[in-house]
C-alpha cells in the first residue's frame, strides 16, 4: 500500500510538473491579458503626462498631505449640480487603492473610512505578497484555468507591490521540509515551474538543501521525530510586507494626488435620486464631532471588505450576500523561533492546512487557520485556534513551543466571495468580484492584498463606464511608486545613521544626545522611506529620540510624524497601523499608551476627558489581541519537556 500511494504521489507530482509547464510555455508564447492591459494603458498618448504629474506630486521632498478638516470640507463641497466623480467606501488596500487609481486619472474623489485606514482586513494579512502556488497545484489537479489564470494575475502584481514600495517590500526565501522522497521531489519539480511560470516576474529562483543545510539555515528545524527524518527541503521566494503602512502610504499617495480621504467618517445612508432611484451620493457622519453631511458623487465605489454586504443592504434591503467570511488567525513569537531572512511553509498540516513560520519586523509570525465565521468590527482569535498553530508547528521544530511566548495573537476577516459550488472556504475562488447591481453603486470585493491594485483598476473602469466620467488618463498606477518609495535605496538607512542623533528628554527633564543606532534608522528607512529623514529631523530637533518600548525601534518622534503627515487621530491608530507595536508585542504597546497620548495630546489638542477615553480604549482594543498575559488557555503537546 505505502508503495501504490507512492506511485500516485510521483505521477500527481509529474502531473502538476507537466501542466504547469504547458502552462508556462502559453504565457511565454501568448501574451498575458493582464500585461496586454497595462501594455495599452501605458501606451495612452494621455497618460504620460498624467503619471508624471502624480510622481511629481507624491515624490515631492515638501510635499505636505492636507489636513484632515481641509478633506472634511472638500467632501462636505460636492453638491448635486458639483459632484464628485467617484466617492470610495472602504480605506483598505483597495479602497484606497481605489482612491489612488482614479486620483491619479485626474477625476475628482472622495474616500471615507468608518475607522481608520487598514483597521479592518488589511491590517491583519499574512504579510505575504504571494503568487498563489497553491493556486497552482489546484488548477493542474482540478483543470481549472480559472486558477491558472490567478497564479498568472498574482506573479505580476506581486512583482508591481514590491516595485512600487520597495521600502515596504522585500522577497522572503520561504522553506518546505520534506520527510520523504517523494515529496522532495514532487515540492522541487512544482516549485521549479512555479518559478518557470513566473517568468519575468521571478524575484530568485528556487532550489534544494539537503537536511544538514536546511538546519544551518534554520537552527530550530527538526531533523528527527514523530518516526521521520528529514531528507531535505526545497526554498522558495515570495513576497513579504508591512501590510497597514503599505496601506497608509496608498491613502496619503491618493491625498497628494488629490483625493479627499477622510478616516473615522461613517457612511449610515445614501442619497438617491427621486425620479431615477440612482445613488447619486451619500449621508456621512464624522465619529469624533458627530457633525452629519451629505456628498455627492456621480458613481459610489463600494470597497467596504467584510463589510461589502452592509452598505448594499444599504442601498437594497434585499440584495442578496455575497461575503463568505473565513476567519484566519496568526500568532507572534520570539524571534528565536525563526532565523532572520527565512521562513518555514508547511504546504499541508494532517488536516490539510497550510501553516507557516516567518521572520517579521525582528519577531516570528506564525499561522494561519482557515475557517468559517462571523463578520464583526474586532475579531478575536479563539484559544482552540491558537493551539491548532502552536501544535502544528511544534511538529518541525527541535525547540519547545510554548503559549507564554505568544506576545500577540490576531484574528482577521477574509472577505472571500461566495461561488454556489463551493463546500468550504479552501475551495472559494480568491478571485474578486466588480458589479453593479443597484445603479450607481459599484461593488468591489474578493481578492487578496498582492492583487489589490489590479481590483482597483478594474473598480475604476467599471465607475468610469458606470458614470460615463472622463478621465485625462488610462490607469498609471501599475509604475506609481507610493510615498516614500520614489529615490528609496536598501542602504538609505545609512544617511540618517549618520547625519542625525536622536535627542532624549529623560525623567528629570534633562535632554540628553543618544545615537542614531542601526536598528533604529533601517526601522525609519523601511516604514517611511525617503521620508524617514523627517522623522528623524523630529527626533532630533524636538528631543523626542527615545524608544517608545525596550526592545523595539520605534521611537516618540513616529507619533508626532504620524499625527501631522499621516492621518493618525487617536491612540489606537498609531499602536496598530502607523507602528506595528500592538501586533507585535501586546503589553510592550500597553505600558507605551501613556507616552503615546501625551505625544498625540499635544499634537491633536485633547483635553484630559479625551485622553481618559484614548487610554480606556486602546486598553480594551488591545485585549483582542490574545497575549499569553491576557488569555485564558491550557498547554497541549507543545509544551512538552
Amino acid at each position: 500500500m505505502a508503495a501504490a500511494a507512492a506511485g500516485r504521489r510521483w505521477r500527481k507530482g509529474f502531473g502538476l510538473g507537466l501542466a504547469a509547464a504547458v502552462g508556462a510555455w502559453g504565457t511565454l508564447s501568448l501574451r498575458d491579458p493582464v500585461v496586454a492591459f497595462v501594455a495599452s494603458a501605458e501606451s495612452d498618448p494621455g497618460g504620460s503626462g498624467t503619471i508624471e504629474s502624480a510622481r511629481r506630486k507624491i515624490a515631492d521632498p515638501n510635499a505636505v498631505v492636507p489636513s484632515r478638516a481641509v478633506q472634511e470640507s472638500a467632501l462636505m463641497g460636492s453638491s448635486a449640480v458639483n459632484p464628485l466623480d467617484i466617492l470610495v467606501i472602504g480605506g483598505g488596500a483597495t479602497g484606497c487603492g481605489v482612491a489612488l487609481d482614479a486620483a491619479s486619472r485626474g477625476l475628482r474623489v472622495g474616500l471615507v473610512e468608518r475607522e481608520d485606514f487598514s483597521s479592518g482586513t488589511s491590517s491583519r494579512s499574512t504579510k505575504l505578497i504571494h503568487g498563489g502556488v497553491r493556486y497552482l497545484e489546484k488548477a493542474v489537479f482540478n483543470f481549472d484555468y480559472g486558477q491558472l489564470k490567478l497564479v498568472f494575475h498574482a506573479l505580476e502584481e506581486r512583482k508591481q507591490v514590491i516595485e512600487n514600495a520597495p521600502h515596504l517590500c522585500h522577497a522572503l526565501p520561504c522553506m518546505t521540509p520534506c520527510f520523504d522522497w517523494f515529496e522532495v521531489i514532487y515540492y522541487w519539480m512544482g516549485l521549479k515551474l512555479y518559478d518557470l511560470v513566473a517568468g519575468s516576474r521571478l524575484l530568485h529562483l528556487s532550489r534544494y538543501y539537503s537536511a544538514e543545510e536546511s538546519v544551518e539555515l534554520f537552527p530550530t528545524l527538526a531533523k528527527h521525530g514523530h518516526g521521520r527524518s528529514l531528507k531535505g527541503t526545497v526554498v522558495y521566494y515570495d513576497g513579504q510586507m508591512n501590510d497597514s503602512r503599505l496601506n497608509v502610504g496608498l491613502a496619503c499617495s491618493a491625498a497628494l494626488v488629490g483625493a479627499a480621504v477622510l478616516n473615522h467618517a461613517e457612511v449610515f445612508s445614501f442619497i438617491k435620486d427621486g425620479a431615477t432611484d440612482q445613488i447619486i451620493g451619500a449621508r456621512v457622519r464624522d465619529n469624533f464631532s458627530g457633525k452629519e453631511f451629505d456628498t455627492y458623487a456621480k458613481v459610489v465605489v463600494n470597497a467596504a471588505g467584510p463589510f461589502c454586504d452592509s452598505v448594499r443592504k444599504m442601498a437594497d434591503k434585499d440584495a442578496p450576500s455575497m461575503i463568505c467570511p473565513s476567519s484566519g488567525v496568526h500568532i507572534i513569537l520570539p524571534d528565536y523561533y525563526s532565523p532572520e531572512g527565512m521562513g518555514l511553509i508547511v504546504p499541508k498540516t494532517k488536516d490539510g492546512r497550510v501553516v507557516f513560520m516567518l521572520p517579521w519586523l525582528g519577531r516570528t509570525v506564525a499561522g494561519t487557520t482557515d475557517s468559517s465565521t462571523t463578520i464583526t468590527l474586532l475579531p478575536e482569535p479563539h484559544e482552540d485556534e491558537i493551539q491548532f498553530i502552536l501544535d502544528s508547528i511544534c511538529d518541525y521544530l527541535n525547540v519547545k513551543v510554548r503559549r507564554t511566548d505568544v506576545l500577540s495573537a490576531w484574528s482577521g476577516i477574509r472577505p472571500l466571495a461566495i461561488d454556489p459550488s463551493a463546500k468550504n472556504t479552501e475551495s472559494i475562488s480568491r478571485d474578486h468580484v466588480v458589479c453593479e447591481d443597484y445603479p450607481g453603486l459599484i461593488t468591489i470585493t474578493g481578492g487578496k492584498w498582492t492583487t489589490y491594485r489590479s481590483m482597483a483598476e478594474d473598480a475604476v473602469n467599471a465607475a468610469i463606464k458606470s458614470g460615463k466620467l472622463k478621465p485625462s488618463s488610462g490607469c498609471v498606477t501599475n509604475s506609481l511608486r507610493i510615498v516614500g518609495g520614489e529615490g528609496w535605496h536598501p542602504a538609505s538607512f545609512t544617511v540618517l545613521a549618520q547625519q542625525f542623533v536622536r535627542m532624549k528628554k529623560s525623567h528629570g527633564g534633562k535632554v540628553v544626545p543618544g545615537i542614531m543606532d542601526s536598528a533604529a534608522a533601517k526601522h525609519l528607512a523601511h516604514a517611511y522611506g525617503t521620508l524617514g529623514e523627517r522623522v528623524a529631523m523630529i527626533a532630533q530637533n524636538e528631543n523626542l529620540g527615545k524608544r517608545l518600548a525596550h526592545g523595539y525601534p520605534f521611537l516618540e518622534a513616529e507619533v508626532a510624524y504620524c499625527a501631522r503627515h499621516e492621518y493618525c487621530e487617536s491612540a489606537i491608530d498609531f499602536i496598530a497601523r502607523r507602528c506595528r507595536l500592538a501586533f507585535l508585542d501586546t503589553d510592550a504597546a500597553g505600558r507605551a499608551l501613556p507616552r503615546i497620548i501625551q505625544i498625540l495630546s499635544a499634537e491633536l489638542k485633547w483635553d484630559k476627558a479625551r485622553q481618559r477615553q484614548e487610554l480606556q480604549k486602546a486598553k480594551e482594543f488591545l485585549e483582542t489581541f490574545k497575549s499569553s498575559k491576557n488569555a485564558q488557555f491550557r498547554d497541549g503537546k507543545h509544551s512538552g519537556s
